[in-house]
C-alpha cells in the first residue's frame, strides 16, 4: 500500500453552523453540503476547494458542552495547513481579510519553503495559512524543508 494523498480532514466542532460560517465566511472555502445555514439541521458541514476530490473539509457538531482541546503540548492534530496562493502580497491580504473579519491571529514564520500565518478557528483548532516561497526549491535540496523557523516579516 501507498498513500497517493490526504484526501480530506474531519473534525468535531461544538456547533457546525457556527464553525461553518467561520470557514465559508473569514476563509472563503467553498460550502457543498448542505445549503449555508441549514447546518444546525443536519448538524454538519461539508466544504471543497476545488474538483481534486469530493470534499476536502467536513465538519460534524457534537455540542456545546463537548470537551475543548487542551491547551499546550499534547498528543494529537497540532494544525492544518492550506496553501492561500502563491505570493506574500496573498499573506498580506490575507492578513487584512482576518483582522477586517476578527479572527483570532495566533502566530507568523518564515520556514523558508513556506511563509506562514497560524490562526484558531472558532473551537480552537489551529490553522496555517501558507504560501510555498517562490525560487525556493526544496525538490532538489529536501533539507530545506527542516530549514530553522524565523520570524515572518511581510
Amino acid at each position: 500500500m501507498q498513500v497517493k494523498e490526504l484526501g480530506h480532514l474531519v473534525l468535531y466542532v461544538r456547533d457546525a453552523a457556527r464553525s461553518a460560517t467561520f470557514y465559508r465566511e473569514v476563509l472563503g472555502w467553498r460550502q457543498i453540503l448542505p445549503e449555508p445555514g441549514d447546518e444546525a439541521k443536519v448538524g454538519a458541514a461539508a466544504f471543497s476547494a476545488g474538483d481534486r476530490t469530493h470534499h476536502e473539509l467536513l465538519l460534524i457538531g457534537v455540542g456545546a458542552d463537548a470537551t475543548a482541546q487542551p491547551t499546550g503540548r499534547h498528543v494529537g492534530l497540532y494544525h492544518f495547513g492550506l496553501k492561500i496562493g502563491d505570493s506574500d502580497d496573498d499573506l498580506r491580504e490575507a492578513m487584512n481579510t482576518l483582522r477586517e473579519r476578527g479572527a483570532t491571529v495566533v502566530g507568523s514564520s518564515d520556514h523558508t519553503v513556506t511563509h506562514s500565518l497560524y490562526i484558531l478557528d472558532p473551537d480552537g483548532n489551529e490553522i496555517e495559512l501558507y504560501i510555498d516561497v517562490p525560487g525556493v526549491d526544496w525538490r532538489s535540496d529536501p533539507t530545506l524543508v527542516a530549514a530553522p523557523v524565523r520570524p515572518l516579516r511581510l
